[in-house]
């Protein structure tokens, strides 16, 4: 095994100074409700920490409102605040909208709060989410990433959708709205929502209970498809007395393709794009007693420094994180692909040793040369990563974007138009 392994690095590094890709930079922000996963489900988790390693830093973020609020005001209020070291970086913004706008706002003079600008509001009917990366006095990094909504007028709904508009992403994204309300209408919601390409494929919706609606073609996108999503949902009525508000077009360019294939017995992940093997790294991912789910996830969102607490998902304290680097969230119950600074070198490509997630060589902070920042650096929204050879079951098709996991007939019969 550790020859494999030499041989697995070896083949990485030729591959890399073959095609010139040494070079990058990092990204952005996530944590708790992000980091190591939103609910009770396995399936999120890092690698087992090893003794003698330092602590993170404490959880000295707090932000208002918490994260998962709903029928948060216009004037909020909105505030970071720290009890130690300084702020290094906060962003508000609106997203899972036609236009994405960020929320003013300044860091105090003793680097301790945030707070909108004067005169700053938040719009009515949106998501926002907040990002933090805050530094302790000893120069350690502590993320943290959460999400909230404002208050939707009375009587009506609104659908928050994936991906951005006008955003580039892989040719595994699927189109994705949740609802503020429960749907009962479905059909009629369904039918006012029509997504279009260029060059053109039959794209098909399907229902994950009464407030999530997917859509995506039979195969993945093509590369260099136009992608056009047009809400005529203003007036439509969901529920008995509940009307849309929404009349918008917004859209969305595939980029090239990029599958990576993780086999989870040979420590491996099988980096493709556009067909072309790019690299093979070596990889750790779910220990016996917590295994990674097999079967095609999707990127959702990326984070150059993450937190991940094991309480989040179900595994009380056997783990808090708050600096894990280059972290690519794959579902919504905390299965990630990130960077690993604290397993000794030999464990990549040899041994699985996470709570769920696939972990990638790192250094602590993130080093865009190692494994884990070249995958980053490298990664669009809506890519796809397929896991083999795992002694778990299939992730679920509503488990982030897992809808891949359907056949296409089992795809539609999920369509309240069919």
């Amino acid at each position: 095994m550790r020859h494999a392994l030499k041989r697995a690095r070896t083949c990485l590094g030729l591959a890399l100074a073959a095609a010139g890709l040494l070079t990058g930079t990092t990204g952005c922000t996530g944590d708790g409700g992000s980091g190591g996963g939103s609910g009770g489900e396995k399936g999120g988790g890092l690698a087992l920490p090893l003794p003698g390693r330092a602590k993170a830093p404490g959880d000295v973020i707090r932000i208002s409102p918490v994260d998962g609020a709903k029928g948060v005001p216009a004037d909020g209020p909105v505030e970071i605040a720290i009890d130690g070291g300084r702020l290094e970086r906060v962003s508000v913004v609106q997203i899972e909208d036609a236009r994405p706008a960020r929320l003013e706002g300044t860091i105090s003079e003793d680097g301790l709060r945030w707070r909108p600008a004067a005169g700053a509001r938040l719009a009515l009917a949106a998501k926002y989410s907040v990002d933090v990366v805050a530094l302790d006095e000893d120069g350690r990094r502590s993320a943290r990433h959460t999400t909230f909504a404002t208050v939707v007028p009375e009587k009506r709904f609104i659908g928050y959708f994936k991906p951005e508009n006008r955003s580039t992403v892989g040719t595994g994204m699927i189109v994705s709205f949740g609802f503020n309300r429960p749907i009962e209408d479905r059909a009629a919601v369904e039918r006012a929502i029509r997504i279009t390409s260029d060059p053109p494929v039959e794209v098909v919706g399907h229902w994950f209970g009464k407030e999530r609606l997917d859509f995506r073609p039979r195969e993945y996108w093509q590369p260099g498809t136009e992608v056009s999503v047009e809400l005529a949902l203003r007036d439509v009525e969901g529920a008995p007395g509940v009307y849309g508000i929404q009349r918008k077009t917004v859209g969305f360019t595939v980029g090239r393709s990029q599958v990576s294939l993780v086999d989870a017995a040979e420590h491996t992940m099988e980096v493709r794009r556009d067909g072309e093997v790019l690299a093979t790294l070596p990889i750790t991912a779910g220990a016996p007693k917590t295994t990674t789910y097999n079967g095609k996830m999707v990127v959702t969102e990326m984070y150059d420094v993450t937190r991940m607490d094991g309480r989040t998902v179900g595994f009380g304290g056997e783990y808090d994180i708050k600096d894990v680097p280059h972290a690519v969230r794959l579902t919504n119950s905390g299965t990630f692909l990130h960077g690993n600074y604290w397993a000794s070198e030999d464990t990549f490509g040899n041994a699985n040793v996470s709570h769920g997630c696939v972990g990638l060589e790192d250094e602590k902070g993130g080093s865009s040369d190692s494994p884990a920042g070249w995958f980053f650096d490298r990664t669009l929204i809506g890519d796809v990563v397929e896991v083999v050879n795992s002694r778990d079951r299939k992730v679920a098709p509503d488990n982030g974007l897992g809808g891949w996991n359907m056949d296409w007939n089992s795809w539609k019969t999920g369509s309240a138009l069919r």
